[in-house]
Protein backbone atom coordinates (compact mmCIF):
# COMPACT_ATOMS: atom_id res chain seq x y z
CA UNK A 1 0.00 0.00 0.00
CA UNK A 2 2.85 2.78 0.73
CA UNK A 3 4.69 1.54 -2.25
CA UNK A 4 1.66 2.46 -4.63
CA UNK A 5 1.03 5.71 -3.37
CA UNK A 6 0.68 8.97 -4.99
CA UNK A 7 1.01 12.50 -3.42
CA UNK A 8 -1.00 15.47 -3.82
CA UNK A 9 -0.29 18.89 -3.61
CA UNK A 10 -0.59 22.53 -4.92
CA UNK A 11 -4.10 22.52 -6.04
CA UNK A 12 -5.26 25.58 -7.65
CA UNK A 13 -8.68 27.65 -9.14
CA UNK A 14 -8.93 28.54 -12.38
CA UNK A 15 -9.86 32.14 -12.26
CA UNK A 16 -13.09 32.21 -12.59
CA UNK A 17 -13.29 29.20 -10.21
CA UNK A 18 -14.56 26.57 -13.16
CA UNK A 19 -11.41 24.23 -13.09
CA UNK A 20 -9.33 23.30 -10.62
CA UNK A 21 -5.59 21.88 -11.48
CA UNK A 22 -2.83 19.93 -8.54
CA UNK A 23 -0.41 17.99 -8.47
CA UNK A 24 -0.28 14.03 -8.85
CA UNK A 25 3.22 12.86 -7.99
CA UNK A 26 3.86 8.80 -8.65
CA UNK A 27 6.99 7.13 -8.81
CA UNK A 28 9.17 10.06 -9.77
CA UNK A 29 7.28 11.57 -11.91
CA UNK A 30 4.68 14.29 -11.03
CA UNK A 31 1.92 15.55 -13.55
CA UNK A 32 -0.79 18.79 -13.61
CA UNK A 33 -4.28 17.57 -13.33
CA UNK A 34 -6.99 19.87 -14.43
CA UNK A 35 -11.02 18.86 -13.70
CA UNK A 36 -13.99 20.77 -13.55
CA UNK A 37 -14.95 22.31 -9.96
CA UNK A 38 -18.06 20.58 -10.48
CA UNK A 39 -16.84 16.78 -10.08
CA UNK A 40 -16.36 15.82 -14.02
CA UNK A 41 -13.60 13.69 -15.13
CA UNK A 42 -9.66 15.27 -14.47
CA UNK A 43 -7.45 15.53 -16.99
CA UNK A 44 -3.37 14.95 -17.20
CA UNK A 45 -1.97 18.12 -18.77
CA UNK A 46 0.70 16.33 -20.95
CA UNK A 47 3.73 18.56 -19.67
CA UNK A 48 5.45 16.83 -16.83
CA UNK A 49 6.05 19.52 -13.59
CA UNK A 50 9.03 19.35 -12.11
CA UNK A 51 9.43 18.08 -8.19
CA UNK A 52 8.24 21.21 -6.01
CA UNK A 53 8.38 23.37 -9.06
CA UNK A 54 4.77 24.32 -9.44
CA UNK A 55 2.45 25.67 -12.11
CA UNK A 56 0.20 29.28 -11.99
CA UNK A 57 -3.21 29.70 -14.70
CA UNK A 58 -3.01 31.71 -17.31
CA UNK A 59 -6.96 31.89 -17.67
CA UNK A 60 -9.46 29.05 -17.31
CA UNK A 61 -7.41 27.41 -20.85
CA UNK A 62 -4.09 27.78 -19.76
CA UNK A 63 -1.40 26.96 -17.73
CA UNK A 64 2.33 28.34 -17.18
CA UNK A 65 4.20 25.03 -15.94
CA UNK A 66 7.81 24.75 -14.49
CA UNK A 67 8.54 21.82 -16.36
CA UNK A 68 10.49 18.34 -15.15
CA UNK A 69 13.40 19.38 -17.60
CA UNK A 70 13.76 22.83 -16.10
CA UNK A 71 12.02 24.71 -18.77
CA UNK A 72 8.80 27.44 -17.95
CA UNK A 73 5.76 26.21 -20.76
CA UNK A 74 2.44 27.06 -21.64
CA UNK A 75 0.09 24.65 -21.88
CA UNK A 76 -3.84 24.14 -22.97
CA UNK A 77 -5.84 22.91 -20.01
CA UNK A 78 -6.79 20.11 -21.65
CA UNK A 79 -3.48 19.29 -22.46
CA UNK A 80 -0.81 20.11 -25.13
CA UNK A 81 1.99 22.70 -24.85
CA UNK A 82 1.75 25.64 -26.61
CA UNK A 83 5.23 27.53 -26.40
CA UNK A 84 8.34 27.46 -23.95
CA UNK A 85 9.28 30.66 -22.20
CA UNK A 86 12.45 29.60 -20.57
CA UNK A 87 15.29 27.18 -21.52
CA UNK A 88 17.90 27.22 -19.28
CA UNK A 89 17.92 26.71 -15.69
CA UNK A 90 15.34 25.70 -13.71
CA UNK A 91 12.02 27.18 -13.27
CA UNK A 92 10.37 26.95 -10.13
CA UNK A 93 7.22 28.74 -8.48
CA UNK A 94 5.89 30.40 -11.40
CA UNK A 95 2.87 33.52 -11.07
CA UNK A 96 1.32 35.29 -13.67
CA UNK A 97 0.20 39.17 -14.06
CA UNK A 98 -3.11 41.03 -15.27
CA UNK A 99 -0.15 42.79 -17.89
CA UNK A 100 0.77 39.33 -19.69
CA UNK A 101 3.87 38.99 -17.52
CA UNK A 102 5.07 35.55 -16.01
CA UNK A 103 7.58 35.39 -12.82
CA UNK A 104 9.54 32.89 -11.19
CA UNK A 105 12.52 31.95 -9.83
CA UNK A 106 15.22 30.42 -12.35
CA UNK A 107 18.25 28.63 -10.77
CA UNK A 108 21.20 27.27 -12.05
CA UNK A 109 24.48 25.69 -10.27
CA UNK A 110 25.94 28.65 -8.91
CA UNK A 111 22.03 31.22 -8.75
CA UNK A 112 18.78 31.32 -8.00
CA UNK A 113 16.75 34.48 -8.91
CA UNK A 114 13.41 35.49 -9.28
CA UNK A 115 13.22 37.22 -13.18
CA UNK A 116 10.15 38.26 -15.51
CA UNK A 117 9.56 37.06 -19.35
CA UNK A 118 6.74 37.64 -21.40
CA UNK A 119 3.33 35.54 -21.62
CA UNK A 120 3.24 35.43 -25.24
CA UNK A 121 7.51 34.17 -25.35
CA UNK A 122 8.21 37.03 -26.98
CA UNK A 123 11.28 38.31 -25.28
CA UNK A 124 14.43 36.52 -22.50
CA UNK A 125 13.61 36.51 -19.18
CA UNK A 126 14.93 39.55 -17.34
CA UNK A 127 16.50 39.56 -13.80
CA UNK A 128 14.55 41.29 -10.95
CA UNK A 129 16.65 40.34 -7.95
CA UNK A 130 20.05 40.55 -6.60
CA UNK A 131 20.64 38.30 -4.24
CA UNK A 132 22.59 34.83 -3.47
CA UNK A 133 18.62 32.94 -3.57
CA UNK A 134 15.13 34.49 -4.49
CA UNK A 135 11.65 32.93 -5.17
CA UNK A 136 8.05 32.79 -4.68
CA UNK A 137 7.19 35.76 -6.65
CA UNK A 138 3.52 37.11 -6.65
CA UNK A 139 1.91 39.78 -8.38
CA UNK A 140 -0.63 42.58 -7.30
CA UNK A 141 -3.87 42.28 -9.01
CA UNK A 142 -3.22 44.96 -11.64
CA UNK A 143 0.31 43.57 -12.01
CA UNK A 144 1.88 46.63 -11.76
CA UNK A 145 3.51 45.27 -8.33
CA UNK A 146 5.66 42.44 -8.05
CA UNK A 147 7.16 40.91 -4.48
CA UNK A 148 9.09 38.02 -3.72
CA UNK A 149 11.18 36.50 -0.73
CA UNK A 150 15.24 37.01 -0.82
CA UNK A 151 18.38 35.79 1.06
CA UNK A 152 21.84 35.92 1.49
CA UNK A 153 24.07 32.88 2.44
CA UNK A 154 24.86 31.53 4.47
CA UNK A 155 21.35 31.58 6.15
CA UNK A 156 18.89 29.08 5.06
CA UNK A 157 15.73 31.25 4.21
CA UNK A 158 13.90 30.42 8.12
CA UNK A 159 16.95 32.56 9.38
CA UNK A 160 17.29 35.46 7.88
CA UNK A 161 15.71 36.73 4.71
CA UNK A 162 13.72 40.22 3.50
CA UNK A 163 10.58 40.85 1.18
CA UNK A 164 11.65 42.56 -1.93
CA UNK A 165 9.07 44.94 -4.34
CA UNK A 166 9.31 46.68 -7.68
CA UNK A 167 6.70 48.17 -9.04
CA UNK A 168 5.89 49.03 -12.74
CA UNK A 169 8.91 51.32 -14.10
CA UNK A 170 11.03 51.49 -10.47
CA UNK A 171 14.20 50.24 -8.99
CA UNK A 172 13.04 47.00 -6.23
CA UNK A 173 13.03 48.07 -2.34
CA UNK A 174 12.77 46.05 1.20
CA UNK A 175 9.06 45.79 2.52
CA UNK A 176 10.51 43.51 5.25
CA UNK A 177 13.65 42.71 6.42
CA UNK A 178 13.33 42.07 10.20
CA UNK A 179 13.47 38.11 10.76
CA UNK A 180 12.89 35.85 8.38
CA UNK A 181 10.09 36.70 6.04
CA UNK A 182 8.79 35.13 3.04
CA UNK A 183 5.31 34.15 1.54
CA UNK A 184 4.31 37.53 0.61
CA UNK A 185 0.71 38.11 -0.74
CA UNK A 186 -1.34 41.13 -1.63
CA UNK A 187 -4.73 41.07 -0.78
CA UNK A 188 -7.49 40.75 -3.86
CA UNK A 189 -7.84 44.56 -3.97
CA UNK A 190 -3.92 45.40 -3.91
CA UNK A 191 -4.38 47.39 -1.15
CA UNK A 192 -2.52 45.20 1.71
CA UNK A 193 -0.26 42.52 2.29
CA UNK A 194 0.16 39.84 3.98
CA UNK A 195 3.50 37.47 4.84
CA UNK A 196 4.98 35.55 7.14
CA UNK A 197 7.97 36.75 9.68
CA UNK A 198 9.24 34.27 11.60
CA UNK A 199 6.53 31.70 11.16
CA UNK A 200 3.87 34.43 12.28
CA UNK A 201 1.22 35.83 10.18
CA UNK A 202 1.47 39.46 9.39
CA UNK A 203 -0.48 42.12 7.60
CA UNK A 204 1.38 45.44 6.16
CA UNK A 205 3.91 44.34 9.01
CA UNK A 206 1.51 43.80 11.85
CA UNK A 207 0.57 40.38 13.55
CA UNK A 208 -2.75 39.47 12.77
CA UNK A 209 -4.89 38.33 15.56
CA UNK A 210 -6.28 34.75 17.17
CA UNK A 211 -2.42 32.98 16.32
CA UNK A 212 -1.72 32.27 19.72
CA UNK A 213 2.03 32.56 19.12
CA UNK A 214 1.94 29.62 17.15
CA UNK A 215 3.64 29.13 13.90
CA UNK A 216 1.71 28.85 10.62
CA UNK A 217 4.54 28.00 8.59
CA UNK A 218 6.98 25.09 8.19
CA UNK A 219 10.54 25.59 7.29
CA UNK A 220 10.65 26.68 3.69
CA UNK A 221 13.10 23.84 2.12
CA UNK A 222 11.46 24.32 -1.15
CA UNK A 223 9.80 27.09 -3.04
CA UNK A 224 6.17 27.45 -3.53
CA UNK A 225 5.05 27.12 0.22
CA UNK A 226 1.49 28.04 0.57
CA UNK A 227 0.72 28.21 4.20
CA UNK A 228 -1.94 30.99 4.33
CA UNK A 229 -4.52 32.30 1.79
CA UNK A 230 -6.86 35.96 1.68
CA UNK A 231 -10.64 35.83 1.07
CA UNK A 232 -11.67 36.40 -2.39
CA UNK A 233 -13.68 39.66 -1.04
CA UNK A 234 -9.45 40.36 0.89
CA UNK A 235 -11.59 40.62 4.16
CA UNK A 236 -10.44 37.87 6.35
CA UNK A 237 -7.35 35.33 6.12
CA UNK A 238 -7.15 31.34 6.51
CA UNK A 239 -3.77 29.62 8.06
CA UNK A 240 -2.87 26.17 9.36
CA UNK A 241 -1.47 26.65 13.08
CA UNK A 242 0.95 24.65 14.31
CA UNK A 243 0.00 23.65 17.93
CA UNK A 244 3.19 21.26 19.34
CA UNK A 245 2.84 19.29 16.09
CA UNK A 246 -0.83 19.18 15.12
CA UNK A 247 -2.54 21.11 12.66
CA UNK A 248 -5.73 23.35 12.78
CA UNK A 249 -7.50 25.75 9.85
CA UNK A 250 -8.31 28.84 11.29
CA UNK A 251 -9.82 31.90 9.94
CA UNK A 252 -9.16 35.32 11.02
CA UNK A 253 -9.08 39.01 9.98
CA UNK A 254 -6.51 42.45 10.70
CA UNK A 255 -7.81 43.87 13.24
CA UNK A 256 -9.60 41.12 15.38
CA UNK A 257 -8.66 39.83 18.40
CA UNK A 258 -9.56 36.22 17.89
CA UNK A 259 -9.62 33.34 14.94
CA UNK A 260 -12.67 31.18 14.50
CA UNK A 261 -11.34 26.95 13.88
CA UNK A 262 -12.59 25.92 10.56
CA UNK A 263 -10.72 22.32 10.71
CA UNK A 264 -8.77 19.83 12.36
CA UNK A 265 -5.54 18.70 10.51
CA UNK A 266 -2.71 19.68 8.57
CA UNK A 267 -4.07 21.56 5.72
CA UNK A 268 -1.21 22.80 2.96
CA UNK A 269 -1.49 24.49 -0.09
CA UNK A 270 -4.05 26.78 0.99
CA UNK A 271 -6.06 28.42 -2.77
CA UNK A 272 -9.01 30.41 -1.74
CA UNK A 273 -11.90 31.18 -4.13
CA UNK A 274 -15.42 31.72 -4.99
CA UNK A 275 -16.08 28.03 -4.89
CA UNK A 276 -14.37 27.57 -1.08
CA UNK A 277 -11.03 26.88 0.13
CA UNK A 278 -9.23 24.33 -1.61
CA UNK A 279 -5.99 22.72 0.10
CA UNK A 280 -4.41 19.13 0.87
CA UNK A 281 -5.98 18.00 3.87
CA UNK A 282 -3.82 15.07 6.03
CA UNK A 283 -3.66 13.82 9.61
CA UNK A 284 -2.15 10.93 11.73
CA UNK A 285 -5.18 8.91 10.49
CA UNK A 286 -6.26 10.98 7.48
CA UNK A 287 -4.48 10.26 4.04
CA UNK A 288 -3.36 13.06 1.93
CA UNK A 289 -6.68 14.76 -0.04
CA UNK A 290 -7.35 17.36 -2.14
CA UNK A 291 -10.09 19.36 -0.72
CA UNK A 292 -12.51 22.03 -0.37
CA UNK A 293 -14.47 23.29 2.14
CA UNK A 294 -16.71 25.87 2.72
CA UNK A 295 -15.32 28.43 4.92
CA UNK A 296 -18.25 28.98 6.94
CA UNK A 297 -17.67 25.40 8.30
CA UNK A 298 -20.87 24.10 6.34
CA UNK A 299 -19.21 21.30 4.50
CA UNK A 300 -16.25 19.52 2.83
CA UNK A 301 -15.60 17.64 -0.17
CA UNK A 302 -12.72 15.54 -1.58
CA UNK A 303 -11.57 16.19 -5.17
CA UNK A 304 -8.79 13.74 -5.29
CA UNK A 305 -6.78 11.58 -2.77
CA UNK A 306 -3.16 10.32 -2.57
CA UNK A 307 -2.11 7.38 -0.92
CA UNK A 308 -4.23 4.11 -2.15
CA UNK A 309 -7.79 3.17 -0.44
CA UNK A 310 -7.81 0.91 2.71
CA UNK A 311 -5.57 2.57 5.04
CA UNK A 312 -8.76 4.06 7.10
CA UNK A 313 -9.58 -0.19 7.53
CA UNK A 314 -6.37 -1.00 8.93
CA UNK A 315 -6.45 0.67 12.67
CA UNK A 316 -4.51 3.93 12.53
CA UNK A 317 -3.23 5.68 15.55
CA UNK A 318 -2.89 9.20 17.09
CA UNK A 319 0.19 10.27 18.35
CA UNK A 320 0.44 12.17 21.50
CA UNK A 321 2.84 14.50 22.64
CA UNK A 322 5.56 14.30 25.05
CA UNK A 323 7.89 16.03 26.50
CA UNK A 324 11.36 15.00 29.02
CA UNK A 325 14.21 16.75 30.38
CA UNK A 326 17.48 17.09 28.74
CA UNK A 327 19.85 19.00 31.42
CA UNK A 328 18.05 22.59 31.63
CA UNK A 329 16.31 22.20 28.81
CA UNK A 330 12.52 21.34 28.20
CA UNK A 331 12.25 18.58 25.10
CA UNK A 332 9.08 17.69 23.03
CA UNK A 333 8.51 14.58 21.32
CA UNK A 334 5.56 12.52 20.00
CA UNK A 335 4.65 9.19 21.09
CA UNK A 336 2.81 6.86 18.95
CA UNK A 337 1.67 3.44 20.39
CA UNK A 338 -1.09 1.10 19.30
CA UNK A 339 -4.91 1.93 20.90
CA UNK A 340 -4.57 -1.76 23.05
CA UNK A 341 -0.90 -1.09 24.24
CA UNK A 342 -0.25 -1.65 28.06
CA UNK A 343 3.40 -1.25 29.21
CA UNK A 344 6.61 -1.45 27.82
CA UNK A 345 7.06 -2.31 23.51
CA UNK A 346 10.21 -2.71 21.67
CA UNK A 347 10.28 1.38 20.60
CA UNK A 348 11.89 2.42 17.27
CA UNK A 349 13.35 6.26 18.14
CA UNK A 350 12.50 7.92 14.82
CA UNK A 351 14.56 10.63 14.45
CA UNK A 352 13.33 13.34 11.97
CA UNK A 353 15.95 15.15 9.21
CA UNK A 354 17.03 18.61 8.79
CA UNK A 355 17.76 19.29 11.34
CA UNK A 356 15.28 21.79 11.44
CA UNK A 357 12.68 19.59 10.40
CA UNK A 358 9.90 18.79 13.12
CA UNK A 359 7.80 15.56 14.04
CA UNK A 360 4.07 16.29 13.31
CA UNK A 361 1.15 14.28 14.16
CA UNK A 362 0.51 13.60 10.30
CA UNK A 363 0.58 11.25 7.42
CA UNK A 364 2.96 9.21 8.02
CA UNK A 365 2.54 5.39 7.37
CA UNK A 366 5.99 3.86 7.72
CA UNK A 367 5.49 4.50 11.61
CA UNK A 368 1.93 3.31 11.29
CA UNK A 369 2.96 0.38 9.87
CA UNK A 370 5.85 -0.03 12.97
CA UNK A 371 3.20 0.35 15.57
CA UNK A 372 0.87 -2.70 13.71
CA UNK A 373 4.28 -4.72 14.23
CA UNK A 374 3.93 -3.86 17.85
CA UNK A 375 6.36 -1.58 18.44
CA UNK A 376 5.96 1.58 19.89
CA UNK A 377 7.61 4.67 18.19
CA UNK A 378 9.22 7.71 19.87
CA UNK A 379 9.35 11.11 17.81
CA UNK A 380 11.97 13.41 19.22
CA UNK A 381 11.62 16.93 18.42
CA UNK A 382 15.13 17.99 19.79
CA UNK A 383 16.70 21.39 19.97
CA UNK A 384 17.23 23.01 16.70
CA UNK A 385 13.56 21.54 15.77
CA UNK A 386 11.14 23.96 14.13
CA UNK A 387 7.05 24.52 15.25
CA UNK A 388 8.44 25.79 19.38
CA UNK A 389 9.60 29.49 18.14
CA UNK A 390 12.34 30.71 16.79
CA UNK A 391 14.22 30.36 20.22
CA UNK A 392 14.02 26.77 20.22
CA UNK A 393 15.23 26.24 16.64
CA UNK A 394 18.41 28.46 17.02
CA UNK A 395 19.10 26.42 20.33
CA UNK A 396 21.06 23.78 17.99
CA UNK A 397 23.32 26.92 16.62
CA UNK A 398 26.57 25.52 16.92
CA UNK A 399 25.90 23.21 18.66
CA UNK A 400 24.72 20.18 16.14
CA UNK A 401 26.34 17.11 17.02
CA UNK A 402 25.73 17.64 21.01
CA UNK A 403 22.73 18.91 22.06
CA UNK A 404 20.48 16.95 19.29
CA UNK A 405 22.15 13.80 20.59
CA UNK A 406 21.71 14.67 24.14
CA UNK A 407 18.01 14.82 23.69
CA UNK A 408 17.54 11.67 21.94
CA UNK A 409 19.51 10.12 24.46
CA UNK A 410 17.28 11.69 27.05
CA UNK A 411 14.51 10.58 25.73
CA UNK A 412 15.25 7.12 25.38
CA UNK A 413 15.97 7.30 28.79
CA UNK A 414 12.68 9.01 29.83
CA UNK A 415 10.62 6.16 27.75
CA UNK A 416 12.23 3.52 29.79
CA UNK A 417 11.40 5.21 32.83
CA UNK A 418 7.70 5.55 32.15
CA UNK A 419 7.77 2.22 30.99
CA UNK A 420 6.96 2.83 27.40
CA UNK A 421 10.26 1.04 26.04
CA UNK A 422 11.85 -2.45 26.75
CA UNK A 423 15.31 -1.53 27.81
CA UNK A 424 17.75 -3.44 25.19
CA UNK A 425 14.92 -2.93 22.36
CA UNK A 426 15.31 0.56 21.47
CA UNK A 427 15.99 1.20 17.66
CA UNK A 428 17.26 4.36 16.20
CA UNK A 429 15.94 5.63 12.89
CA UNK A 430 17.13 8.56 10.70
CA UNK A 431 17.26 9.90 7.55
CA UNK A 432 19.31 12.84 6.51
CA UNK A 433 20.27 14.79 9.86
CA UNK A 434 18.04 12.22 11.56
CA UNK A 435 20.82 9.20 10.41
CA UNK A 436 23.27 11.80 11.69
CA UNK A 437 22.40 12.10 14.99
CA UNK A 438 20.92 8.29 15.18
CA UNK A 439 24.85 7.17 14.34
CA UNK A 440 26.07 9.98 16.98
CA UNK A 441 23.71 8.90 19.58
CA UNK A 442 24.43 4.70 19.14
CA UNK A 443 28.19 5.65 19.36
CA UNK A 444 27.95 8.03 22.35
CA UNK A 445 25.04 5.93 24.30
CA UNK A 446 26.16 2.31 23.02
CA UNK A 447 24.39 0.47 26.24
CA UNK A 448 20.90 2.08 25.14
CA UNK A 449 20.12 0.83 21.45
CA UNK A 450 20.10 -2.62 20.12
CA UNK A 451 19.97 -1.69 16.25
CA UNK A 452 20.03 1.41 13.86
CA UNK A 453 18.57 2.40 10.26
CA UNK A 454 20.45 5.32 8.93
CA UNK A 455 18.70 6.20 5.46
CA UNK A 456 21.72 8.35 3.40
CA UNK A 457 23.03 9.64 6.74
CA UNK A 458 25.95 12.29 7.30
CA UNK A 459 28.37 10.81 8.18
CA UNK A 460 31.00 13.11 7.49
CA UNK A 461 30.73 16.65 8.60
CA UNK A 462 34.22 18.55 6.91
CA UNK A 463 33.23 16.49 3.53
CA UNK A 464 29.54 17.84 3.92
CA UNK A 465 30.90 21.10 4.37
CA UNK A 466 32.64 21.02 1.22
CA UNK A 467 30.52 19.18 -1.29
CA UNK A 468 26.97 19.38 0.00
CA UNK A 469 24.25 21.77 -2.82
CA UNK A 470 24.56 25.34 -2.75
CA UNK A 471 20.98 25.81 -1.28
CA UNK A 472 22.46 24.52 2.33
CA UNK A 473 26.52 25.21 1.35
CA UNK A 474 26.39 27.47 4.48
CA UNK A 475 24.37 25.88 6.92
CA UNK A 476 26.90 23.76 8.47
CA UNK A 477 28.95 26.70 9.55
CA UNK A 478 25.98 27.88 11.30
CA UNK A 479 25.48 24.53 12.98
CA UNK A 480 29.01 23.75 14.37
CA UNK A 481 30.93 26.66 13.51
CA UNK A 482 33.45 28.50 10.93
CA UNK A 483 36.11 26.71 8.94
CA UNK A 484 39.21 26.86 9.72
CA UNK A 485 39.13 27.35 13.33
CA UNK A 486 36.27 24.64 14.31
CA UNK A 487 37.89 22.22 12.45
CA UNK A 488 38.52 20.09 15.46
CA UNK A 489 34.69 20.21 16.38
CA UNK A 490 33.93 19.02 12.61
CA UNK A 491 36.23 15.95 13.39
CA UNK A 492 34.74 15.26 17.09
CA UNK A 493 30.93 15.63 16.03
CA UNK A 494 31.02 13.18 12.52
CA UNK A 495 29.82 9.63 12.90
CA UNK A 496 32.54 8.41 10.59
CA UNK A 497 35.54 9.56 13.21
CA UNK A 498 33.76 7.00 15.69
CA UNK A 499 32.60 3.94 13.80
CA UNK A 500 34.22 1.64 15.45
CA UNK A 501 32.22 2.80 18.63
CA UNK A 502 28.81 1.90 17.10
CA UNK A 503 28.45 -1.70 18.71
CA UNK A 504 24.80 -1.72 17.58
CA UNK A 505 24.00 -3.94 14.12
CA UNK A 506 23.16 -1.45 11.58
CA UNK A 507 21.43 -1.04 8.12
CA UNK A 508 22.47 1.39 5.84
CA UNK A 509 20.97 2.68 2.76
CA UNK A 510 21.91 5.22 0.12
CA UNK A 511 21.38 6.54 -3.12
CA UNK A 512 24.19 6.93 -5.38
CA UNK A 513 22.49 10.25 -7.51
CA UNK A 514 22.55 12.04 -3.45
CA UNK A 515 23.34 15.85 -4.05
CA UNK A 516 22.88 16.25 -0.41
CA UNK A 517 25.02 13.37 1.09
CA UNK A 518 28.46 12.44 -0.88
CA UNK A 519 27.51 8.29 -1.36
CA UNK A 520 31.36 8.04 -1.19
CA UNK A 521 31.60 8.68 2.56
CA UNK A 522 28.67 6.75 3.26
CA UNK A 523 30.90 3.92 1.70
CA UNK A 524 33.78 4.78 3.43
CA UNK A 525 31.97 4.70 6.90
CA UNK A 526 29.95 1.48 5.87
CA UNK A 527 33.89 0.03 5.18
CA UNK A 528 34.87 1.34 8.70
CA UNK A 529 32.23 -0.51 10.77
CA UNK A 530 33.21 -3.73 8.83
CA UNK A 531 36.92 -3.05 9.48
CA UNK A 532 35.75 -2.55 13.07
CA UNK A 533 34.05 -6.02 13.13
CA UNK A 534 30.38 -4.82 13.08
CA UNK A 535 27.35 -5.97 12.04
CA UNK A 536 26.40 -3.89 8.91
CA UNK A 537 24.00 -4.46 5.86
CA UNK A 538 24.48 -1.85 3.32
CA UNK A 539 22.80 -1.16 -0.08
CA UNK A 540 22.78 1.13 -2.42
CA UNK A 541 20.01 1.90 -4.62
CA UNK A 542 21.34 2.98 -8.34
CA UNK A 543 19.95 6.71 -9.88
CA UNK A 544 18.06 7.27 -6.39
CA UNK A 545 19.11 10.92 -4.79
CA UNK A 546 18.64 12.34 -0.97
CA UNK A 547 15.13 10.36 -0.88
CA UNK A 548 13.54 7.73 -2.43
CA UNK A 549 11.62 8.51 -5.59
CA UNK A 550 10.51 4.96 -7.24
CA UNK A 551 7.99 2.96 -5.59
CA UNK A 552 10.58 -0.53 -6.28
CA UNK A 553 12.90 1.40 -3.91
CA UNK A 554 10.35 2.50 -1.37
CA UNK A 555 9.20 -1.21 -1.05
CA UNK A 556 12.56 -2.80 -1.00
CA UNK A 557 13.35 -0.43 1.64
CA UNK A 558 10.62 -1.17 3.65
CA UNK A 559 11.26 -5.31 3.26
CA UNK A 560 14.73 -4.32 4.12
CA UNK A 561 13.86 -2.87 7.43
CA UNK A 562 11.39 -5.13 8.90
CA UNK A 563 13.79 -7.98 8.22
CA UNK A 564 15.88 -6.22 10.42
CA UNK A 565 14.01 -4.88 12.50
CA UNK A 566 12.48 -8.50 13.61
CA UNK A 567 15.72 -10.33 13.71
CA UNK A 568 17.91 -7.66 15.79
CA UNK A 569 14.82 -5.75 18.30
Amino acid sequence: MMSRSRSVSGPQWSPSGARLAWIDTYDGRSDVVVAPADHGPPVVVTAECGAGAGFAWVDDDALVVAASDGRLVVVHAEGGIERVLTRDGRALAPAVSARGEVACAIERDETCDVATVPLDGSGWPERVSHADYAWDPAWSPDGRALVWQEWDLPNMPWHASRIMRRDAGASPYVVAEDGASSQARFSPDGARLAWVRDGTLVVDGESLGGQHERECAEPAWSAGQHSFAWSPDGVELAWCRNESGFGRLAIGAPGRKSARELSRGWHRDLAWGAGGIVCVRSGAVTPPQVVVLAANGSGRRTIARGPVAGFERTGLVEPRPVTWKSGNAVVHGLLWRSAGARGALPIVVHVHGGPTGQALADWNPRLQWLVQQGYGVLQPNHRGSSGYGAAYRNALDGRWGERDVADVAAGIKHAIKEDWAVPGRVALMGASAGGFTALNVAAQHPDLVAAVIALYPVTDLLDLAATTHRFESGDVSRLVGRLPGARDSYIARSPITHASDVRAPLLLLQGDDDRVVNAERTSAFADARRDAGGIIEYHVYAGEGHGWRRAETVADELARIGTFLSRWC
